[in-house]
């Protein structure tokens, strides 16, 4: 009891200093500009603060975080270096307010939002711990407003959820465990999709999540890994595709988990009979984790890059289209920027090294669409 007394006490005294998320103010009726990643653990410390500088530099009216903020398994090389002789029952109790000080505080009064990472449900960590945590950003003033809109009854805070800005729609769910999406989630989609098909004023769906849906390029690393993943996943990609043919609305997926940059993951061979059935998609998890080699097969793909670090920013039009650009960072734009603050050392592991020889290919075959 006195641990959840003590952070909601400092849930309270983190809203009073302004650093969840706010709600963004209206502006004119022209382009405008998002940024969005995932997978910060590692050097998130070094990286996040840098993507923070240049998403207001560009314009961006919020940040969009896909998960994984820390590794909790062990332990991320950021903090090491700034905590040499921390024991891991140490750095498990400050992972998450170290992402909270040296990750979210840099965006300052830029509106962040979140979606949750499996490595936000790894032992010791629980997702119920996770919201208690950041229960700032799942239930910021226009989050609870919008929850309670489409259902006056829903007052407890769930990990998906979703806002809408200038005529778009932007969905956060959750799959950051193997037993997701559950019923609730997926009946709670519907209705999101439903209300959406016949508000004449939201022009497009951008859904957000940390695994990436079944069946993509990135195939190996995703939603394909549990059998609840595949079949739920399989369903809410089904349903996208329907809501698009039906309202010739705009769709875009975004995702992170595999750490490296890749655009349009859904254009893999048993979709390319149809082109009706192939959503524009984004893997960006590039926001500090190891990164990964790119599988195999990419033929699908007009764009794959690993061992870079950035951001994907979307230019929203006034007719609800996203037209999103993978913003690189260099090493240079890390010392020049917030990141001078850690040791050139750590800076160069994080550009020269902190990679992975994982290979997250899938199946030898495609898998054969539903």
């Amino acid at each position: 009891m006195r641990s959840l007394v003590a952070s909601l006490v400092v849930a309270s005294l983190m809203t009073a200093s302004g650093l969840a998320a706010k709600a963004p103010s209206k502006q004119p009726d022209t382009i405008w500009y998002f940024a969005v990643s995932g997978d910060s653990r590692n050097c998130g410390d070094v990286v996040m603060p840098v993507i923070a500088e240049h998403a207001k530099k560009d314009g961006a009216a919020f940040y969009w975080h896909l998960g994984d903020f820390r590794a909790i398994y062990d332990f991320d090389e950021d903090y090491r270096d700034a905590n040499p002789r921390a024991n891991i029952s140490e750095y498990e109790s400050a992972a998450w307010p170290d992402f909270i000080d040296h990750q979210l505080a840099p965006f300052g009064d830029l509106p962040v939002y979140l979606a949750f990472g499996n490595h936000e449900t790894i032992s010791p960590k629980t997702r119920e711990q996770a919201l208690l945590q950041f229960a700032d950003w799942f239930d910021t003033p226009q989050l609870k407003a919008q929850r309670l809109q489409d259902d006056p009854h829903a007052h407890a805070i769930q990990a998906y959820y979703h806002w809408i800005e200038r005529g778009v729609d932007f969905v956060n769910l959750d799959n950051a465990s193997d037993d997701e999406f559950d019923m609730g989630q997926m009946e709670w989609l519907k209705g999101v999709i439903r209300r959406a098909a016949s508000d004449e004023s939201i022009r497009s769906l951008v859904v957000g999540m940390h695994k990436a849906l079944p069946d993509s390029i990135g195939t190996g690393h995703s939603m394909n890994d549990s059998a609840q993943g595949t079949v739920s996943g399989r369903m809410v990609y089904q349903e996208l595709v329907d809501f698009r043919k039906q309202t010739h609305k705009n769709v875009y997926v975004l995702a992170s988990h595999s750490h490296f940059y890749m655009a349009n993951v859904y254009n893999t061979e048993c979709r390319q009979a149809d082109q009706r059935n192939i959503l524009p998609g984004w893997i960006v998890g590039t926001a500090g984790a190891v990164r990964y080699r790119l599988p195999k097969n990419i033929s699908g793909t007009d764009d794959a890059q690993t061992d870079v670090y950035g951001y994907l920013l979307g230019a929203v039009s006034p007719d609800g289209t996203v037209r999103f650009t993978f913003k690189p960072l260099t090493e240079s734009d890390t010392l020049a920027g917030e990141g001078k603050s850690f040791s050139p050392g750590l800076v160069d592991e994080c550009f020269m090294g902190n990679r992975s020889s994982y290979v997250p290919d899938g199946p030898a075959r495609p898998p054969q669409c539903p």
